[in-house]
This record gives C-alpha cells, sequence and structure tokens, in this order.
C-alpha cells in the first residue's frame, strides 16, 4: 500500500458534494468538530471551533457596530404574551414558532411568558419609558443573544431551535434619519460578508409578502450556496411607527408636539456559519475565511526522528514570531502520527496556511507554505515569515471571495416565462432572475410551481424585466428567485 493510501484511511471520507450536499454538510460539520446534538430536538451545542467562528464574527461585528455609534444592551428572555397582542401582524408572523411558559415554581403562571424570538416588542416597552423628547433620540442599541423558534425542520447553524444573534433596534426623529439607519446597516452587512467571510451577497428589498412580520420595509443581502440554493445571510427593516404606536414609543418634538418615533430592527446570526460552510467548503472538507478561522497557520515539522529535536525547536522559535504577529498559529509535533495524515487532517477542518519545515529548509533557512483553497505550496525564506504568511492569509481571502463569485456567475439565470423557470428549476441549480407585475397571487404561482421563493428586489439587476413571468403583465420589478434555506 502507498504512503498516500494510508495517510488517507487516517481520515474519515466525506460524503462527495454531487453525491448528496446535505449529507456532505453533515459530515463536514461532524468531523471538524464544529457542533454536536443536544438532547432538545433542533439544538445543538457549539463545540470550541464552531463557537471560536462566531466570537471572530462577534468581534468584527461589534466593532463596526460601535464605530457608527451604537451601544450594547441586554434585554430579559421572557415577553408577557400581552406584548405579542399589541402589534397584530407581528405576533400572527411569530406566533407558530413561540415556546411558551406557563408555569413556574410549581404554579401556573397569570399571564404566559414566550420565550423570546426577537425582542422588538420588549424594546418598544422599554423605549416607550425612556423615550420622552426629541433630545432623547436617537436610541441606538444592539443586544447580543440567543432566541428561540420552535422550527419543524432543522439543520446545523442554518436552522436551529435555540440560535445566537444579534438584533439592533433604533429609534429616531423622523422617516429619512430612520430610513438612512436600515440602510446604513445593511451597508455594513454586505461589507462584513464580503470583506471579512469572502461571501459575494445580492443586496436588495424584500418583497411585502416576505418582509418582517410588523415592518414597513425589509431589506436584505442573500448568498448562493454551492448547491444553488439561497441563504439569507442579513436582514434590516424600516419599521415606521407601527411599534411606535402599539408601545407608546412618544416624544416631544421641538415644537412641543407629541410624535411618534421611527424605529429600525436589523440582524444576523449564527446562520453565517452554515452559509460560510456550504459556500466555501469542498469534497475535502471546510475551507474557512482566514479572518475567522480558528487556526489561520498550522505548523508541520517533518524529518527523521534523529533531527526531531532540532526541527521542532525551529519550529517553536517561527511559531512564536507569529504569534507575537497576532496570527492565529498551532503546531502538531506529535511524533506518533504521520505527516500526510496530518496534512489532509488540517485541510478537513479548513484551516487557510499550512507550514511544513524539514532539516533541509532548517539548513536553506527556508519553510514551505500550502494555500488549503489552490493547493499552492511556495517556498519561503524564514527572514521574511511573518509578511509571507499575511500575504498568503490575504491571497486565500481573495482567491475564496472571486471563487464564490464565480460560482454565482455561472449558476444565475435570467428567464421570462413561468415555464422557462420550471425548466431552469429543474435541470440546473442557483438564482433565477425574473419581471413581477407586484401582485402575490402571481408570486404564490411561482412558489408552488417551482418551489422557488422571492428573496429580494435587487438594487442593481444585472438587467431589467418587462414582463410578468407569470400573467405577463408589464413588470413592476425585476426580482431574484430562487430555492432557499
Amino acid at each position: 500500500m502507498s504512503k498516500e493510501s494510508k495517510d488517507k484511511q487516517f481520515v474519515t471520507e466525506i460524503t462527495p458534494q454531487g453525491e448528496d450536499f446535505s449529507r456532505w454538510y453533515i459530515d463536514v460539520i461532524k468531523k471538524a468538530d464544529l457542533m454536536d446534538y443536544s438532547p432538545v430536538r433542533g439544538c445543538i451545542v457549539f463545540k470550541p471551533d464552531g463557537y471560536e467562528i462566531w466570537e471572530h464574527i462577534q468581534a468584527e461585528l461589534d466593532r463596526r457596530f460601535k464605530a457608527t455609534g451604537h451601544r450594547n444592551a441586554y434585554f430579559p428572555l421572557f415577553i408577557p404574551e400581552s406584548f405579542f397582542q399589541k402589534e397584530k401582524e407581528h405576533v400572527e408572523g411569530f406566533n407558530p414558532e413561540l415556546p411558551w411558559v406557563t408555569e413556574a415554581a410549581g404554579e401556573k403562571l397569570e399571564e404566559r411568558l414566550a420565550i423570546r424570538p426577537t425582542s422588538e416588542t420588549m424594546f418598544g416597552h422599554m423605549y416607550s419609558k425612556w423615550i420622552q423628547s426629541y433630545r432623547d433620540l436617537p436610541v441606538l442599541i444592539n443586544q447580543w443573544a440567543n432566541v428561540v423558534r420552535w422550527e419543524k425542520r432543522t439543520l446545523p447553524f442554518l436552522r436551529t431551535s435555540e440560535f445566537l444573534w444579534q438584533e439592533g433596534h433604533t429609534a429616531h426623529e423622523t422617516e429619512v434619519e430612520a430610513r438612512g439607519e436600515t440602510m446604513q446597516m445593511l451597508d455594513i452587512y454586505q461589507q462584513f460578508v464580503e470583506d471579512y467571510l469572502a461571501i459575494p451577497v445580492i443586496k436588495g428589498q424584500k418583497t411585502p409578502s416576505e418582509k418582517f412580520a410588523g415592518a414597513v420595509d425589509t431589506f436584505s443581502i442573500e448568498a448562493m450556496m454551492k448547491d444553488g440554493r439561497a441563504v439569507q445571510a442579513g436582514t434590516s427593516h424600516y419599521m415606521g411607527t407601527n411599534f411606535s404606536q402599539a408601545f407608546e414609543i412618544q416624544y416631544l418634538n421641538r415644537e412641543n408636539t407629541l410624535e411618534y418615533a421611527h424605529t429600525t430592527s436589523w440582524g444576523v446570526s449564527t446562520r453565517l456559519i452554515g452559509s460560510l460552510i456550504m459556500v466555501h467548503g469542498d469534497d475535502r472538507g471546510l475551507v474557512l475565511p482566514p479572518k475567522v478561522a480558528p487556526t489561520q497557520v498550522i505548523m508541520i515539522p517533518i524529518g527523521p526522528p534523529k533531527t526531531r529535536e532540532a526541527v521542532v525547536g525551529r519550529t517553536d522559535e517561527l511559531f512564536r514570531e507569529l504569534k507575537s504577529a497576532g496570527i492565529r498559529v498551532r503546531v502538531d509535533d506529535n511524533p506518533d502520527v504521520r505527516p500526510g495524515w496530518k496534512f489532509n487532517e488540517y485541510e478537513m477542518r479548513g484551516v487557510p496556511v499550512r507550514l511544513e519545515i524539514g532539516p533541509r529548509d532548517m539548513e536553506n533557512g527556508v519553510c514551505v507554505l500550502v494555500s488549503r483553497i489552490t493547493g499552492e505550496k511556495k517556498i519561503v525564506e524564514q527572514a521574511n515569515l511573518t509578511q509571507e504568511v499575511q500575504n498568503m492569509l490575504e491571497q486565500v481571502h481573495q482567491e475564496m471571495f472571486e471563487r464564490a463569485k464565480q460560482f454565482r456567475e455561472d449558476h444565475f439565470y435570467s428567464v421570462e416565462t413561468l415555464d422557462e423557470m420550471k425548466d431552469s428549476m429543474e435541470e440546473k441549480r442557483g438564482f433565477t432572475l425574473a419581471g413581477w407585475c407586484g401582485s402575490e397571487a402571481c408570486e404564490d404561482t411561482v412558489k408552488q410551481e417551482t418551489g422557488a421563493t422571492s428573496r429580494n428586489i435587487p438594487f442593481e439587476p444585472a438587467e431589467k424585466k418587462t414582463k410578468c413571468l407569470v400573467c405577463g403583465e408589464a413588470a413592476k420589478h425585476t426580482v431574484l428567485f430562487a430555492r432557499a434555506y
């Protein structure tokens, strides 16, 4: 048996994406040790590598939120049932997913308490107490929290009964200010997902049937997975005065007259972890964006036992150099495991860069860097190691983004009729651009006939459609359709 075959046996095989994408996804997240299933249906345990990805996402988004004047607070997990009755559309939208607490300390509660599915109602109640005058505005608060939505169909990270997220809730004097906030946060999400997660997204407005329950307008960024399905990667909502009227969020304006505040909400969740796995992963396993990878560089000393002490010693020196530069680096110097097994293992775990160093490399003052995304091997001078590693990490990020963007372009279609969309959905995978007259009946027909939903009305569509794909009437909008998670 060849060395390659022996090494391959050490890493359990992963179902190929082309054979069964869903099975591939479960295989990858389990074998890469990102999560495990909890005893409660639809809930998962984030293992350290999975949670650290979220920590990096959280840290960078938190930095961007605070740079735009937002501050963090924390609101209760339990929400009185009466709060949900105040905004009819909101309660209707969430009622099927709400878990209720009806008893505590052995006694039945006078009023049922919902376990937080989202916090618009609680923020609305508190804002009505805190906001009295235009001088109290704007209020710019974000919350990092867990929420619960009792999903019938679950998928780790992408759709779970309990998940982690952030939810921003702001209040403003005017519609102009609130709409400016809504779009500012949508832009922050787009920039973060593209610049930090290397995922290209399409930005646009949700159709009325797909908007957030209780919002006036909802805007989203939509990402394409490698099976062609869409994931809503982030949303930002202009709530108008709907919640202000429901919860009496009023303020004395500059003319000493009472007005309702204009509010917004916006959020992203741990479904971003599922998204980056499905966008970038391959048949060898995870491919992690360098900026959120728990380990950015894995160092593997190689060579015969007689040189081991010297090679490991030099590896440790280089490790300290990289670590002091802020690079997340690990050393695997386990002598009981073959280098080939380690190469496969860390490829499967998605580590962006592998560093190999052996006795001959030591003699020549070099080491070898290997890119996870291209497999390219580059011999670099040890004297320039930190800069070379930083350059390769940046190259990996850029290559990941370009590959994801090219994949989306290769699976992006334009249709004129419903029959064309049916054929496209049956024979291909990806996003479809089509015209829509604005009728909810036509939108429902698309969903029933193709299984695709309207993802958003892109701000910058590749082309403008003139006719509705269902009824043939003049198109009011050019819409992005796709099957989605």
